[in-house]
């Protein structure tokens, strides 16, 4: 879904971003591009960098569970 219309920029390339390392909404924004025109996209990309987080840490913790149990 696209979440800044004036760069073009989608929920797949804001969960890349928090892929590649962005922590925050500011560093979300530099490497996509969203957010420096008007603005008004920055309420939705940060929940879908938000989103991006939650999913990350599950799947961190997923992995940390699998590795701790004993085989």
């Amino acid at each position: 879904m696209i979440l800044c219309h004036c760069h073009v920029v989608t929920d797949k390339a804001v969960h890349a971003a928090v892929d590649e390392g962005a922590r925050t909404l500011a560093g979300v924004c530099r490497s996509t591009g969203a957010g420096s025109d008007c603005g008004s996209c920055v309420f939705s990309v940060r929940h879908a960098m938000r989103a991006a987080q939650s999913t990350a840490a599950a799947a961190v913790a997923t992995m940390a569970s699998e590795l701790a149990e004993p085989a």
